[in-house]
């Protein structure tokens, strides 16, 4: 039984807030065939039919849009019965000791008890059937829920909480300029909870940058592919952009030139795959192309929104979610992306706008994007794909 968080909250838009909850969660959980995914109102059901419970509750833990939910045990509308479940669900979880109580829900107003009568009726019951057994109101052992809906009663002991947020593609679309390191997967994780269904793009410098480099930033997709299902990452091809940067750009404007071309290119994507902002991983002050004055220099090549949703937080604060998500190990692993090549020894930490333009304007800029563009691949991701598999293995006898 999966209970919904913000969406309570969207009146009118509710049910297309539900719709999409219920079309992420099947994506999300698209590799356990046998469940049943019916989203009504106020809650969802997902009829396990034989799957894992345990793997599929994991997997469920990732969906945005999901407030909390429970293992549950459906009976029908029969006192009897139900009095026998409840012994019997928390029998299996008693020891000594134990407190309970029972708290019911009733959305079907018809039915023949209010919720303190069903309260007083399942509390005696388990009284007389369990001796040892003692009631407690507040943070009790065991609190066993009990739901009467139209179509049956639910009964559920233990309560997990979701991923919380909304659900994904209901704040519209964005391009997350996604590198190899920490913070950009962290920062796709964040525009997703608030809704936002992100699509990849990612630079490569072939022979400068690996295969490898390549696959780990599409394993690092598939880490976040769980909290929707499928994620679409774009590849653009980068060295003829950053090779000539570095040989006609000044040293200290190489960062600076390079990535209001990188800049460029995702807005151009955005525009021909209906996107309305570009995440990126961006933390003010952490290296010498995120200062004020660099966003500025960069940012002046779109109008598009730039947002940056870990700008505030620092290192540690990032790691933290990183972790969590399980894209730390993968992030830190030794491939150079595009970001990390051709880096001068001595980038300007407050570039100038009027000097950022001018060299540029020393360049072929349309007919490298141009080329850039049509070199593009896109591929669909989908969560637990695996790319590194090989190099984990070589990268584990490294360490």
């Amino acid at each position: 039984m999966v209970r919904y968080g913000e969406l309570s909250t969207k009146g009118k838009n509710r049910k297309n807030f539900i719709d999409r909850l219920a079309f992420n969660t099947r994506e999300s959980l698209h590799s356990f065939s046998k469940l049943i995914i019916k989203a009504n109102r106020d809650r969802m059901h997902i009829q396990l039919n034989g799957e894992d419970s345990a793997a599929v509750m994991k997997r469920l833990g990732q969906v945005f849009g999901i407030q909390n939910f429970s293992p549950s045990v459906k009976v029908k509308r029969d006192i009897e019965l139900v009095k026998q479940t409840a012994v019997a669900m928390i029998k299996e979880q008693f020891t000594e000791g134990t407190t309970f109580k029972i708290n019911t829900r009733r959305s079907d107003h018809d039915f023949e008890l209010d919720t303190n009568e069903m309260n007083d009726l399942l509390g005696g019951y388990v009284l007389d059937s369990i001796p040892e057994i003692k009631v407690q109101m507040k943070k009790p052992d065991i609190t066993l829920r009990v739901e009467i809906r139209s179509n049956g009663i639910f009964l559920s002991s233990q309560t997990i909480n979701g991923a919380g947020g909304l659900p994904v593609g209901t704040a519209g679309k964005g391009m997350l300029m996604l590198s190899g390191g920490i913070d950009s997967p962290v920062a796709g994780y964040l525009a997703m909870k608030r809704g936002v269904a992100i699509e990849m793009v990612h630079f490569f410098s072939p022979p400068y940058t690996s295969e490898q480099a390549l696959n780990k930033a599409k394993e690092l997709t598939s880490k976040l592919a769980p909290f929707v299902g499928s994620i679409k990452f774009i590849q653009v091809p980068f060295t003829e952009i950053q090779e000539t940067v570095k040989h006609d750009v000044p040293s200290g404007y190489l960062m600076t030139v390079q990535r209001r071309f990188m800049l460029r290119l995702t807005a151009l994507i955005a525009q021909k795959r209906d996107g309305l902002a570009i995440f990126n991983g961006e933390a003010l002050g952490q290296v010498a192309s995120q200062t004020l004055e660099s966003m500025v220099a960069i940012n002046d090549v779109t109008t598009l929104p730039v947002l940056r949703p870990v700008v505030s937080m620092d290192k540690n604060e990032i790691i933290e979610i990183a972790q969590k998500i399980d894209t730390f190990d993968l992030s830190i692993m030794p491939f150079e992306d595009c970001c990390t090549i051709f880096a001068p020894p001595a980038p300007k930490t407050r570039p100038r706008l009027d000097k950022a333009r001018i060299y540029e304007s020393r360049l072929d800029v349309d007919g490298m994007i141009e080329r850039a563009m049509d070199g593009i691949e896109i591929t669909e991701i989908k969560s637990d794909q695996k790319f590194l598999a090989e190099t984990n293995d070589s990268f584990a006898e490294l360490l």
